[in-house]
């Protein structure tokens, strides 16, 4: 949602006045001092980068050496010790790197045994080593573990994210199209219905990232009262100066205006108050990115001529919600398409799913499942299939397949598994049973499960619509 311009620089600066008073090398709790949280989540936190792995892994093991020899010269690695203090730094290496960068710091103590008994190597403590590499080995195994199951959940976080995000628009947008649409619609040449179908229009249309450009700004120019405005692409996070389409008077973007690269870093909808407000001075009005649910950026969207009162949180919100809707149309066409272009009556929010729902279980291992219901003549003639339908849960996607001698209901789950189908089909069957007082099967229903393909997604697409066209 785009911020309201009056209070949004406000709030970013006593945020930023709070985290100044309350984070500093010593914080003040009660009469004690302790270590500001955000320093301790940086020691906590691991690096992906190489170089720093390989440096943390060489050090850590050189520190525990050093304070061997300070401690106890005699014996530095504490072979002969209580404790094997020093391989506490091969275990902290393991639990948070894995087994590998473990082993590296084992050998650095291994290296350095050897560096400090030149020509005593009878004297080796292979038991010591042997209960080490174990113990440093089990640690291994048990951070690579909560590794996979942290991504795994971060995967399917995101998901979740984007399938809320994706509702909270429709929500939105369904709520400010029955708000306005008595009051607008004579004072605008258009209400948010109109606006929506001919959004959705344009992505369904084969030339939509040629045409869909100029169809958008047209459509802002109607609905948002823009006089001066213009989309420019974006190349490797970085805009390309040329415009994709504009109206009005738009000249040719200047990158390095401030407002720009705040769009850019921030990748949220900036106005011109915002810069007003940290003092510097801007060319545009509104910059707005255009990003897909995957958060890619397709381009940028840069008013320079606005009416003054049609600069206000409502107009900058719907400004955001449109190309929030339209971006989502480009990349569900892009990714549903394979499977359009083959079975023309399968909707893109479903094909679209069915793609997205396979990369996933490509990448984490979490499958999702198809409920095919397939409908005899009898069951058809009483409407059970509509009823069906409307039992549907939220974050389903159905594809109703009609064939001359039945039809066929794809139910598309996700992020589940066989299970899943088979409680949905106990529902089913238990609806049934109340309605009518026979089973699925006694009513002319049959269920089929298919798993997800994650390799070839439209194999399942085929073997569904080979269900019905069997």
């Amino acid at each position: 949602m785009a911020a309201d311009p009056t209070s949004s620089s406000t709030a970013s600066a006593a945020r930023r006045q709070v985290a100044h008073q309350a984070d500093g090398p010593l914080a003040r709790s009660g009469k004690g001092l302790h270590l500001p949280v955000h320093l301790l989540g940086k020691l906590a936190a691991t690096s992906t980068r190489p170089a720093v792995m390989a440096g943390e892994t060489l050090v850590l093991p050189l520190i525990a050496l050093a304070l061997g020899l300070l401690w106890a010269p005699e014996d530095p690695l504490q072979a002969q010790g209580a404790f094997p203090w020093p391989w506490l730094a091969p275990v902290v290496l393991a639990l948070r790197y894995g087994p590998m960068a473990g082993l590296g710091g084992a050998c650095v103590l291994l290296a350095g045994w050897l560096a400090l008994n030149l020509g005593h190597f009878d004297a080796f403590p292979q038991l010591y080593f042997l209960g080490g590499l174990i113990l440093v080995l089990l640690v291994g195994e048990f951070s690579s573990l909560w590794h996979a199951r942290t991504r795994r959940a971060e995967t399917l976080q995101l998901y979740l994210d984007q399938r809320l995000e994706h509702l909270v628009r429709q929500h939105y947008l369904l709520r400010l199209s029955h708000d306005r649409l008595e009051q607008e619609l004579i004072g605008r040449p258009m209400s948010m219905r109109d606006a929506l179908s001919t959004l959705r229009e344009v992505g369904r249309s084969e030339r939509a990232e040629e045409e869909g450009p100029a169809t958008l700004l047209r459509l802002l120019a109607q609905y948002c009262q823009l006089e001066s405005a213009a989309v420019y692409p974006v190349v490797g996070e970085q805009p390309v100066p040329q415009a994709l389409a504009s109206i009005g008077t738009a000249s040719t973007l200047q990158a390095d205006d401030p407002l720009v690269q705040q769009a850019l870093q921030t990748r949220r909808l900036c106005h011109i108050s915002q810069t007003l407000a940290a003092q510097r001075e801007s060319r545009y009005l509104v910059v707005a990115p255009l990003l897909d649910l995957a958060g890619e950026l397709y381009g940028l969207l840069v008013v320079e001529e606005l009416p003054f009162f049609a600069l206000q949180a409502e107009n900058l919100q719907t400004i955001h919600l449109l190309l929030g809707y339209y971006t989502d149309g480009l990349s569900v066409q892009t990714l549903a398409r394979p499977i359009v272009q083959e079975f023309p009556g399968c909707p893109a929010l479903f094909a679209f799913e069915v793609q997205r729902l396979a990369h996933i279980h490509a990448s984490t291992g979490v499958p999702s499942i198809l409920v095919a219901l397939e409908f005899h003549t009898r069951a058809v003639s009483q409407d059970i299939p509509q009823q069906i339908q409307r039992l549907k849960r939220e974050l389903d996607e159905i594809w109703r397949i009609e064939a001359p001698q039945r039809e066929v209901l794809a139910v598309l789950m996700p992020l589940g598994d066989a299970a899943t189908a088979e409680g949905y089909i106990a529902r089913l069957e238990g609806w049934m049973h109340q309605k009518a007082g026979k089973s699925l099967a006694e009513a002319g229903v049959f269920a089929h499960v298919v798993a997800l393909d994650s390799n070839a997604p439209i194999h399942t697409v085929r073997h569904i619509h080979g269900i019905a066209h069997a």
